[in-house]
């Protein structure tokens, strides 16, 4: 045996017993999982005041629980989830969110008699009996419960609606390329290749959480050995952009646009994205997808009370100025604005859910900014894209408005990079007039609730992506101030948009009794992205290779600050959640994942048990 293959087998063999740790759960504190948390869902709360008294919580300093064990700024679901788990074994944990209505983009809010949700449209991977719905179900005590969508849960219309083609895509891990063939017929071979790369790729992604929880030492030390790329078809595939592998399958421009359109879902275009994140998505809705009964806010309703019972709390219009460091350089505490003076609170453990250029250029002290890892992993990330919203509420039933609890992304073209390309070139005042892409949805008709909750009324929401700096301009400006060229140029996105909607939808035209647009500002605002951006840090080709992968952890350059949320493993809220789990892994130095997994295992074949 050659030198070379001597060195490979024992890379190969350190690799098996990295993996090995890795996968091992441990000793040490109490696991969140130790017991199944379900318990029978509870009746649907519509009390006003019952769902202020969790969801609407403002800050003052004598709510403040004494002796917290930690303090988690933002209160999107890596927040809340993070605090979550650590309330499960008893830690006390303060969570400070900057807006009035806790959640994050899982909030929801009412204008005019109209409830819209702010960021979660649906969910994948949420049928019974998976992983994801127990982890959830866990988090929520089994409160949380979801709806399923229809079969065709999503639509891909190619040109305007009415007028080019429209592509339904089917969920079930056989059937969704199955009734892609039978739409393209002739390009079986294509469709085939695509099915066994995504599900390649897809069951690789583990190695994601794998590079985050090893010792950074030992995967850095994986990741120069040259395995990876032999060993996992994720990151054999990462460096490849999903543009270029789509092309190299079919030269069919409606296929390829077609196996490509879920993009607006984690914000980068085909050309820039790693294959290797679109198959994450892909897999991701496989099975379907689902929206959550009573709505998004539901989620943070169910998760707040599990902090609030082990001592701590969740607070809104608490907006962190900065995190306090102590004379050693390790985080100690934040400092909170109340009114015009600051509030300094104090724990042992700091968890940050307000994303990396939050975290890192505007609430961490310049000493710490000047860190030798927190420069690296600032020049290695660039801010997503901005998104556009139009809320619409519409006075008449789904039946009556023809509307469906389907998803249609509508692009003007089959060239997705182009499209959005010369798009995101414009100058703002031509902007409107080449939005290259729209997703339209109706939340009321996929909770079955709804139309208990708010009988006669429907809601839309249209998104599409806009650039910070077309708005930039009054970024200072004060909300819904901001004047009248402000006004103007929303006015035009609205316009727009809504004369392709109204293709789609001709019968909410003369009904409609409310209608806004929420800009990149709007984003920034009521969620705090530096430059409303949706998903946080860009999904580039670059953030999906494993060197970077293991720059960006849960454990930061500055002792006991933790980062949890999309920008710590990938964007949406399934990325989200699994930064809440790698982040509470790290603080309590055991796998969590280990022990989700074998809690799931031991319920089950309790339930085996019962049923025999």
């Amino acid at each position: 045996m050659g030198p070379y293959a001597l060195l490979f087998l024992f890379l190969a063999l350190l690799l098996l017993l990295l993996l090995l740790r890795a996968l091992r759960g441990s000793g040490g504190p109490p696991s969140p999982f130790a017991a199944d948390a379900r318990r029978p869902p509870a009746p649907l709360v519509t009390d006003k005041a019952a769902r202020r008294a969790v969801l609407k919580t403002v800050f003052s300093a004598d709510k403040v629980p004494a002796e917290l064990d930690a303090v988690v700024v933002g209160s999107g679901i890596g927040g809340l989830a993070a605090a979550a788990l650590l309330a499960k074994v008893g830690r006390r944990v303060l969570v400070l969110e900057q807006h009035g209505k806790l959640g994050g983009c899982c909030h929801t809010f009412t204008e005019k008699g109209f409830e819209f949700d702010s960021g979660i449209h649906y969910v994948g991977q949420m049928q019974e009996g998976s992983l994801s719905r127990f982890l959830v179900d866990q988090l929520t005590e089994g409160q949380l419960e979801w709806a399923r969508l229809p079969p065709s849960y999503d639509a891909v219309v190619l040109g305007e609606p009415g007028g080019g083609r429209t592509y339904r895509i089917h969920s079930g891990k056989e059937e969704y390329f199955r009734r892609l063939k039978e739409q393209f017929p002739g390009e079986e071979a294509a469709v085939d290749e695509f099915e066994r790369l995504v599900k390649s790729t897809g069951r690789g992604a583990m190695v994601v959480v794998i590079l985050k929880m090893l010792p950074r030492a030992l995967a850095t030390l994986l990741c120069r050995s040259g395995l990876l790329p032999r060993l996992s078809p994720f990151c054999r595939l990462a460096p490849r952009s999903l543009k270029d592998v789509v092309d190299g399958l079919t030269a069919n421009p409606e296929l390829r646009a077609v196996l490509s359109y879920i993009f607006p879902t984690y914000g980068t275009v085909p050309s820039r994205v790693s294959f290797a994140m679109h198959s994450i998505l892909v897999n991701h809705f496989l099975h379907g997808a689902w929206y959550p009964k009573g709505g998004a806010g539901e989620i943070a309703f169910h998760t707040i009370p599990v902090i609030r019972k082990a001592g701590g709390d969740v607070l809104g219009k608490a907006p962190v100025q900065r995190i306090l460091l102590d004379s050693q350089g390790r985080a100690c505490g934040v400092s909170v604005k109340k009114g015009q003076d600051l509030v300094n609170i104090f724990a042992p453990v700091i968890i940050s859910d307000a994303g990396i250029f939050n975290t890192y250029e505007r609430l961490l002290p310049a000493e710490a900014r000047a860190l030798p890892e927190i420069r690296s992993q600032l020049r290695a990330a660039t801010h997503g894209e901005g998104g556009f919203t139009v809320f619409v509420g519409v006075n008449g039933s789904r039946e009556e408005l023809g509307l469906e609890p389907v998803n249609y992304f509508v692009y003007s073209g089959s060239d997705l990079d182009a499209i959005m390309n010369r798009y995101l070139a414009s100058s703002r005042e031509e902007a409107p007039k080449n939005i290259p892409l729209l997703f339209i949805t109706c939340p009321s008709t996929k909770d079955p609730t709804w139309e208990m909750r708010h009988p006669g009324k429907s809601t839309l929401a249209i998104v599409t992506f806009a650039k910070y700096e077309w708005f930039e301009e009054w970024k200072d400006e004060q909300v819904k101030k901001r004047g009248d060229d402000y006004e103007d140029l929303k006015k035009a996105f609205v316009d727009a948009i809504m004369q392709v909607v109204f293709k789609l939808y001709p019968r909410i035209e003369d009904r409609i009794e409310y209608i806004s647009g929420g800009t990149p500002l709007t984003h920034q605002h009521y969620i705090a992205s530096p430059k409303g951006e949706i998903y946080g840090v860009d999904h580039t080709i670059a953030r999906l290779q494993a060197e970077a992968i293991v720059a960006v952890r849960a454990q930061t350059a500055v002792p006991n600050l933790y980062l949890t949320g999309q920008d710590l493993c990938m964007g949406g809220f399934m990325g989200a959640l699994q930064g809440a789990l790698i982040c509470a892994s790290a603080i309590l130095k055991r796998n969590l994942y280990v022990d989700v997994v074998r809690l799931r295992k031991r319920t089950q074949a309790t339930n085996a048990k019962k049923r025999d």
